[in-house]
C-alpha cells in the first residue's frame, strides 16, 4: 500500500471535488503537479485508486492524464472531507449567464 502523507490526500481530494476534475503529465519525477503544491505522483497514485474503486473515470492523451470524478466519486469525497450536501462540484453548477451566441455567418441560428 501506498503512503502519501494526510495533508497531501486532503490538497489533492479537496482540489478534485472543487473542480469535479483534475489532469496531470505522465511524469512521476516531476517534482511538484502544475495546481496542486504535492508531488506528481501522489496526484496519479491516489487517482489510480479512485478510478480502480470507481469513483473517477480516466482519459489518457499526449502523456497527460484526464480524471472525472463520477457521482459515487462525489458522494465518497463529500463524505470524506466532511463537506454538506449542498456543496457540489464546479462541474455540476450552473452557469450564471449564457454563453454568447454565434453570429449568423458564423454557424450561429438565424432568428
Amino acid at each position: 500500500k501506498m503512503l502519501v502523507p494526510n495533508a497531501n490526500r486532503l490538497a489533492i481530494y479537496k482540489a478534485l471535488f472543487k473542480a469535479g476534475v483534475l489532469c496531470a503529465p505522465k511524469d512521476v519525477y516531476k517534482p511538484k503537479h502544475d495546481d496542486i503544491d504535492v508531488p506528481n505522483w501522489h496526484v496519479i497514485k491516489l487517482m489510480q485508486s479512485l478510478v480502480s474503486r470507481g469513483y473517477a473515470r480516466e482519459k489518457f492523451s499526449w502523456q497527460w492524464y484526464y480524471w472525472f470524478l463520477t457521482d459515487e466519486g462525489i458522494e465518497y469525497l463529500r463524505n470524506y472531507l466532511h463537506f454538506p450536501e449542498d456543496v457540489k462540484p464546479d462541474t455540476l453548477m450552473k452557469q450564471d449567464k449564457p454563453l454568447p451566441r454565434l453570429p449568423a455567418h458564423m454557424g450561429g441560428r438565424r432568428e
